[in-house]
């Protein structure tokens, strides 16, 4: 049993305790000089996501082209990543799709670019599982069918045809179809598009 001068002792003592707790300065969950440092490094990320999504590597290589400092840039592309404002999975997903059906870029360049773009080899391997040989084949198909529509006349010479299908094939080469094929597809082209004007 507690005598009351022993419980007057113990409520003293925490009384003493809760004092000296309150008289100390409670520290900030939040250091205001850091996030004052932060701020403006913080406005031009949120700049540059809201333009467009961005791998980690290329937002932190912009905001160092901005000359801020690496410490701080590090800090922001972290939060990024952590707050799922920066994801390179599904920038590279996003990547891919528009690359391929809009701009007729083959497999090859989308890995090269997202190379460039400091995404991680199995993130490029998962995000390109999804584009087969007949997708590329039918980018390439709409591609040169395309090019081959710009041929006016029908070829007099086999040198005219060849500088038709050298411009054709050109169009493929540029977006990384690989040659043999590009200049299959290239000659089927043509040779549809010189059948129409003849017909």
């Amino acid at each position: 049993m507690t005598t009351n001068s022993s419980l007057d002792k113990k409520i003293s003592q925490l009384k003493e305790a809760l004092r000296e707790w309150e008289s100390q300065e409670t520290p900030s969950l939040i250091d205001v000089d850091e996030e004052r440092a932060l701020a403006p490094v913080k406005a031009k990320a949120i700049r540059l996501l809201n333009h467009r999504d961005r791998s980690a590597y290329e937002l932190r290589s912009r905001l160092l082209e901005a000359e801020f400092d690496s410490d701080l840039v590090d800090a922001v592309v972290e939060r990024c990543v952590a707050n799922g404002m920066v994801d390179d999975s599904r920038f590279a997903v996003e990547w891919m799709r528009q690359r391929h059906k809009n701009q007729k870029k083959s497999a090859a360049v989308l890995r090269h670019e997202l190379q460039a773009k400091g995404v991680a080899s199995e993130i490029i391997d998962d995000a390109l599982k999804d584009i087969t040989a007949e997708d590329n084949a039918a980018v390439l198909a709409a591609l040169v069918n395309k090019k081959a529509q710009s041929v006016k006349t029908v070829p007099e010479t086999r040198a005219e045809y060849d500088k038709y299908l050298r411009r054709i094939l050109g169009v493929a080469a540029r977006r990384g179809f690989p040659q043999a094929q590009s200049f299959a597809a290239a000659q089927r082209a043509l040779n549809h598009r010189i059948d129409e004007l003849k017909g």
